[in-house]
C-alpha cells in the first residue's frame, strides 16, 4: 500500500499535520517515508523504519537520509536448502532457487531482469536471467562440497538485476546460517529478501529530519459471542439512564479516559452505539453528564470532554457527506478563483494584490475594501447554502442536536441565558465541524491537496468570520481583532439566519424518521464511493485492446459496483460485491501506468472477469482499493493469489507462464486497507477496544464489568490462532 502527502509549496520547513490510519495483515514488518520535491518527481531523501510486533511507539524527530539503492529491497524468494550425504554424515550443500515474487522495479520498463547468485565458501553459483519479470521463475539447483571445519557456515543468497551497459542492480539477499540447519536437515519456504549492509553517508545528520507520531497496534478480534456481555452491558448503562437510574459503565469510562486517549475511546464507543442503534441515546447520556458538571453556561462544551469528542467523532462520522454537500461548492470556488484577500492593515501586501488597470497599483485601503467585498461574497453564499441545508441535513444529526437543545434549555433556563441553548449547538456545528473543515479541506477529504498561502489566509479569514457567527458576538471579535469590523453587517445578519437555521434544525419529529439503521446505512454504513475512472473489462483475463480504457462513472454502492458512461445514465453495467474474489494492483509496465487495479470476479476459474481501473493518482488508487476490499470482507470466494500482469502473446506478463489458467505468481493482499470516514460498522473491533481500555489496570469496576473482562481475557489466552479467530488485525496510526 503507497500513499501521498499534499504538496506543500516553497518551503524547506512543511507543515502537513496529516493522519493515516492503516489495517495491515499479521506479516507486515516494513516501512519507507520518502520525502519528494514535487517539482523534479524525484526522491530528495528518505527514512525506513522496521517494525516488531507487537507494539512498537514512536513520537519525535527522525533524521532523513540519502537513498541507498542496495537498502531499497522488497519481495521474498522461494528456496529449499537440504543437506546431502551417505546415511546421518552429510557432505553436500544443495540450494534450490524456485521462484521470487514481487521484486524491485529497477529499470525503466516498470520490471527488473532478475537472477540469483549463491555464495558459500568461497565459491559462487549464478542462475539464468528472467528478462522483463518480477515475478520470475528459475527451478534451478546449487550444490556445494559442505565444509564442516567452518566455524560460523553462512550461505547466501543474492538477487540481482541484470543490466547489459551499466552495472548490476542489488534487489535483496537472504543469509542462512548452515550449523543451525544440520539437526533439520532441509528448510523450505519463502524468504523475505533483505538489504546489503548499510553504507556510512558523508551527508547522514544533515538532510533534515522528520517529525513522526507513529503507533503500531496488534490486535486480536475474537467472535462475536465473546463480547455480547460487553456490549450488553454498555447497552443497559445507556438503557439505566432512560429509567432514571445512574449510568455506571459510561460514568467509569468517562472518569477514566484521559488527554491521550479520550478521543480514541470516544470514536470506539460511537461506532459501537451507531452499530446498536443506540446513538442518540448514549450522546443523551453524555450531555446529561456533562451539563451536571457544568456551572458557567459561557463556558459550555468547549474542554476536551468525552462527551465533545464523542460529538465530533458523531458529526464526522454520519455528517460527512452533509458537509461535502454544504462546503462544496464555496471551497472549489475559494480554490479556483485565488483571489488575494486580506483585512489586517499590518499583513496587506500590495505586490500581492496586483494592478487596478492602466499599470496602477492597488492601495492598501483599496486592497481591504476589495478584501471585504470579496469576503462579504464568500460569507453570504455560506450562509445562504448553511440556511437550506435544513431540508436535507440527516435526520439523525437532527436528533442530536435537538437532545442537545433541549438539555441545555433545560439546565439553564433563566431568561439571561436565552443564547446558551444556540451557543452549545453552533459550538459542534460551526466551532468544532464547518470551521475545522473550512481551515483544512484536504482533512475534510473536500480537497485532494492542501491550500496554496493565498487561498488558505482566504480561508482562514473565513473560518473566523464562521467562529464569530457561532459565538452569536460580533464585540468580543471586533474587540481583539478590529480590522473585522468591515465584516460586521454580514456577521450580524448571518447570527440571526444562523439561529432561524438552529430552530428549524431541532423541529424535527420523530414522525419523520424512516428507522435509525435504515438511516444510518444511507448516511455512514454503505462504503459508498463514486466517480469518475478509466475502465477495461475482459473475460478470462484475455489480451487487451490497443488504448482499451474508456471514461465511466463508477458507484460502490452496499451491495454492489456499477458503472455507466455517464452519471445519471438509466443503462449501467453491475457486479455483484459477493461475486469479488480478488481487488488487487496491476503491474506498471502492462498499461503504462502505476495507477491501474483489477477486480476478479466470478463463480470459479471458468467464469471469470476482470475489471480494470485506471485511477488518476496514487492515493486515488488506494482509496478505491481500500472501499472494495472492506465492501468484500465478508467473502468466502476469494483467491489466495493472483497475476499483477495480463495474459498476452500467449503468456503471463508478470511471471511467464504459459497457461491462463496457472496459479497467481503472488499472494492477494485483501487485508490491507485504509481507514476512512465512510468505512463501514465494525461492532466486534470496536468492542475489543472498548475492552483493552477498561482492562487497563488503573480501572476499578463493578463487579459484574470485572467478570466480563475476566471472561474476554481468558478467552483471549486460550483461543487459538488461525482457527477459532475472526481475524487478526494490525493496525498502524501515523501522523506527519
Amino acid at each position: 500500500l503507497e500513499t501521498t502527502t499534499a504538496t506543500i509549496w516553497k518551503t524547506l520547513s512543511p507543515f502537513w499535520g496529516e493522519e493515516y490510519n492503516v489495517h495491515l495483515p499479521p506479516s507486515f514488518h516494513t516501512m519507507s517515508l520518502h520525502v519528494m520535491d514535487e517539482d523534479s518527481l524525484s526522491v530528495v531523501n528518505y527514512v525506513f523504519i522496521c517494525f516488531i510486533l507487537p507494539c512498537v511507539g514512536l513520537d519525535g524527530w527522525l533524521n532523513l537520509t540519502e537513498i541507498d539503492p542496495d537498502e531499497e529491497v522488497q519481495g521474498e524468494i522461494h528456496l529449499q536448502i537440504s543437506l546431502l550425504g551417505d546415511g546421518d554424515i552429510p557432505c553436500k550443500l544443495r540450494c534450490r532457487v524456485l521462484e521470487a515474487r514481487d521484486l524491485a522495479k529497477k529499470d525503466r520498463n516498470g520490471a527488473s531482469d532478475p537472477f540469483v547468485r549463491v555464495r558459500y565458501n568461497g565459491k559462487s553459483h549464478e542462475s539464468a536471467v528472467v528478462k522483463k519479470s518480477c515475478y520470475p521463475r528459475w527451478n534451478e539447483s546449487f550444490e556445494f562440497e559442505l565444509d564442516e571445519t567452518l566455524a560460523d557456515s553462512l550461505l547466501s543468497v543474492e538477487v540481482w538485476d541484470w543490466d547489459l551497459v551499466s552495472k548490476n542492480d542489488f534487489l535483496g539477499k537472504v543469509l542462512f546460517n548452515i550449523n543451525r540447519l544440520q539437526s533439520a536437515q532441509q528448510e523450505e519456504g519463502w524468504f523475505r529478501l533483505g538489504p546489503d549492509k548499510p553504507k556510512h553517508s558523508q551527508y547522514e545528520g544533515t538532510l533534515g529530519s522528520l517529525r513522526l507520531q507513529l503507533r503500531l497496534r496488534d490486535e486480536t478480534v475474537l467472535l462475536s459471542s465473546h463480547y455480547q456481555p460487553l456490549t450488553e452491558l454498555l447497552r443497559q448503562s445507556v438503557g439505566t439512564h432512560l429509567n432514571g437510574n445512574r449510568p455506571d459503565l459510561i460514568m467509569l469510562i468517562d472518569e477514566t479516559t484521559t488527554s491521550e486517549n479520550r478521543q480514541e475511546v470516544a470514536n470506539n464507543l460511537v461506532k459501537l452505539f451507531l452499530g446498536q442503534g443506540l446513538i442518540k441515546e448514549f450522546l443523551d447520556v453524555l450531555f446529561k453528564l456533562e451539563l451536571e458538571k457544568t456551572t458557567e453556561p459561557n463556558t459550555i462544551f468547549r474542554s476536551n470532554s468525552l462527551a465533545s469528542k464523542s460529538m465530533e467523532s458523531f458529526l464526522k462520522v454520519a455528517g460527512m457527506q452533509y458537509l461535502h454537500r454544504l462546503l462544496g461548492p464555496i471551497i472549489n470556488r475559494i480554490f479556483e478563483e485565488k483571489k488575494y484577500v486580506e483585512l489586517d492593515p499590518n499583513k496587506v501586501e500590495l505586490k500581492e494584490a496586483g494592478c487596478t488597470g492602466l499599470h496602477r497599483l492597488h492601495t492598501e485601503a483599496d486592497v481591504i475594501q476589495q478584501s471585504s467585498s470579496l469576503l462579504q461574497s464568500y460569507l453570504s453564499e455560506l450562509l445562504t447554502a448553511i440556511l437550506q441545508s435544513a431540508s436535507y441535513c440527516p435526520l439523525l444529526l437532527c436528533q442530536a442536536f435537538q437532545q442537545l437543545y433541549h438539555r441545555v434549555q433545560a439546565r439553564f433556563p433563566d431568561p439571561e441565558y436565552r443564547k446558551v441553548k444556540f451557543i452549545a449547538v453552533t459550538s459542534f456545528l460551526c466551532l468544532r465541524f464547518i470551521s475545522p473543515a473550512i481551515m483544512s479541506p484536504k482533512l475534510f477529504h473536500l480537497r485532494d491537496k492542501h491550500a496554496d498561502a493565498r487561498t488558505s489566509r482566504t480561508l482562514l479569514l473565513l473560518a473566523k468570520a464562521v467562529q464569530t457567527i457561532g459565538n452569536l458576538d460580533t464585540l468580543v471579535c471586533c474587540s481583539k481583532e478590529p480590522w473585522m469590523v468591515p465584516l460586521q453587517p454580514t456577521i450580524q445578519q448571518g447570527i440571526a439566519q444562523l439561529k432561524d437555521f438552529i430552530i428549524r434544525l431541532v423541529s424535527c419529529h420523530d414522525s419523520e424518521d424512516l428507522g435509525i439503521q435504515t438511516r444510518m446505512s444511507l448516511q455512514c454504513g454503505t462504503m459508498e464511493k463514486e466517480g469518475f475512472l478509466f475502465l477495461h473489462k475482459t473475460k478470462d483475463k484475455c489480451m487487451p485492446m490497443t488504448s482499451p480504457f474508456k471514461k465511466y462513472y463508477v458507484t460502490l454502492s452496499k451491495d454492489t459496483l456499477s458503472y455507466s458512461r455517464t452519471q445519471h445514465s438509466k443503462k449501467r453495467s453491475f457486479i455483484s460485491l459477493p461475486k469479488i474474489r480478488a481487488v488487487e494492483k496491476v503491474e506498471e509496465k502492462c498499461f503504462g501506468s502505476a495507477n491501474v487495479m483489477q477486480i476478479i470476479s466470478g463463480e470459479d476459474f471458468c467464469q471469470q472477469e476482470t475489471l480494470y481501473l485506471d485511477c488518476k493518482s496514487v492515493n486515488e488508487l488506494n482509496q478505491w482499493l481500500s472501499a472494495l476490499r472492506k465492501a468484500c470482507s465478508h467473502n468466502t470466494n476469494t483467491m489466495s493469489s493472483y497475476h499483477p500482469g495480463i495474459y498476452k502473446a500467449d503468456r503471463w506478463s508478470c511471471c511467464h507462464q504459459k497457461e491462463k489458467t496457472d496459479p497467481g505468481c503472488d499472494k492477494t493482499r485483501h487485508g490491507v486497507t485504509l481507514q476512512e470516514w465512510y468505512d463501514p460498522l465494525d461492532p466486534d473491533l470496536e468492542a475489543q477496544l472498548i475492552y483493552r481500555h477498561l482492562s487497563n489496570p488503573k480501572v476499578d469496576g463493578v463487579t459484574r464489568l470485572f467478570e466480563i473482562l475476566q471472561d474476554l481475557q481468558d478467552t483471549h489466552a486460550a483461543v487459538e490462532e488461525k482457527e477459532r479467530l475472526k481475524n487478526k488485525n494490525v493496525f498502524l496510526e501515523l501522523q506527519t
